[in-house]
């Protein structure tokens, strides 16, 4: 079943699929396989939207084997490790795959244990989150039986994560469903983040500060997680030094809500190969995406050493220039002239029911504007693209190779 393939790709969830659609359309002739150990492919962009009650849950899962490129050899096993310096990837049942040439497309890691007491409390007592399937709608239930006098409280980890603007799009969701309902300024709203500010792009954050006065909603810098006391209803959190990150003290807080975005990192079987950066992430160029060692090696979306958002926005500029450069060293052993990625990334920032504002950036968090409108500002325009154009666009453009 495992064997030897030409080009190996490990992940199939949006950037292994892409790429290996991508492949295809070039040459149907290559020999592609794709280790995926799940039997259903997510959306998981929409999951904000099933946590705040608008958005189906059962439409944002699809068969895996309904998106496995044709003539793609799906090896549905997990990895237990990589050795680039032999070629070679072993599965979790002892088997070894070697390759000519590797993709890793493995995603990111969610670390639930790295906060005490979360596993252990999500999903009772008002303790959700939008980052599992099962999970994101107890976060619609949790958010329409609040009522006045109650916390609600919204976190961010001190961690890279996908979807950097998952944190504050459910906060808004929830801080416009209360203002709909007459419980504005009745039910305490607030962020709980590690970092020093709203948004990075001064642009968008200054769109958004506008937003957090419009809601009233708090948003409390340097504060990281650590942990949940579910049968008490308290959130622990470490207080940050603004300049070393050390931490300073704690804070104790009762909640009726709280929505948590959970410490993610890089596989732990990425951290542990000979592909890894200092922080665990596969080290490529970020430009040409080409590892720096392993010229055989590439890697794109969550898991590659990218400093750009983790968003799949990003895994759909990454892949066509990954896929040119990885054809173009197959068949010149060199690179591509002109097939370089600057960063870009999309963050569509729900920011109340029937608006968002599309936050687009580069590596040096310049606005990278795809579209012709002004999109620093909420429109009901953007969430018709949140909502209902960019579903179909992914299920029926990017993981067919044609988006």
């Amino acid at each position: 079943m495992a064997g030897h393939h030409n080009i190996l790709i490990i992940g199939g969830g949006t950037a292994g699929i892409t790429v290996a659609a991508q492949l295809k359309l070039k040459d149907r002739s290559l020999d592609v396989a794709i280790i995926e150990p799940s039997e259903a492919h997510y959306y998981q962009p929409a999951w904000t939207l099933v946590g705040a009650g608008t958005f189906d849950q059962e439409s944002t899962r699809k068969p895996e084997a309904d998106y496995i490129p044709k003539g793609v050899t799906w090896i549905k096993e997990r990895v237990a490790s990589i050795t680039a310096s032999d070629n070679k990837v072993r599965l979790e049942s002892g088997e070894d795959v070697t390759y000519d040439y590797l993709v890793v497309a493995a995603g990111i890691q969610i670390d639930w244990a790295k906060v005490k007491g979360l596993p252990e409390a999500l999903g009772k007592g008002g303790v959700c989150s939008n980052y599992l399937y099962e999970q994101a709608p107890y976060t619609w239930e949790v958010l329409k039986s609040l009522k006045a006098g109650d916390k609600a409280f919204f976190t961010q980890p001190n961690t890279p994560i996908k979807c950097g603007g998952a944190p504050q799009k459910i906060m808004w969701l929830t801080a416009d469903h209360l203002r709909q309902n007459g419980l504005q300024g009745k039910v305490d709203v607030e962020m709980m983040s590690p970092g020093t500010m709203l948004f990075g792009v001064e642009v968008f954050r200054n769109a958004l500060l506008k937003v957090q006065a419009r809601y009233g909603a708090k948003w409390s810098h340097h504060t990281n997680l650590v942990e949940i006391r579910g049968d008490k209803n308290e959130a622990v959190f470490d207080l940050l030094d603004p300049e070393t990150g050390a931490v300073t003290g704690q804070r104790v807080e009762r909640y009726n809500m709280i929505h948590i975005v959970p410490p993610q990192s890089a596989p732990d079987f990425i951290k542990q190969s000979d592909v890894a950066n200092a922080e665990g992430w596969v080290e490529v160029d970020k430009n040409t995406l080409q590892h720096t060692r392993f010229a055989n090696v590439f890697s794109l979306g969550d898991s590659a050493g990218t400093p750009n958002a983790k968003t799949g926005a990003a895994v759909r500029k990454q892949a066509p220039i990954m896929v040119a450069n990885l054809l173009r060293v197959m068949k010149e052993n060199k690179l591509t002239d002109d097939k370089r990625y600057h960063g870009y990334t999309s963050c569509p920032l729900t920011t109340g029911y029937g608006e968002m504002l599309l936050a687009e950036f580069d590596y040096d968090n310049n606005p990278d504007p795809s579209l012709p409108i002004d999109t620093t500002k909420p429109r009901w325009s953007m969430w018709i693209l949140k909502k209902y154009i960019l579903p179909t666009l992914y299920w029926k453009g990017m993981l067919r190779g044609r988006a």
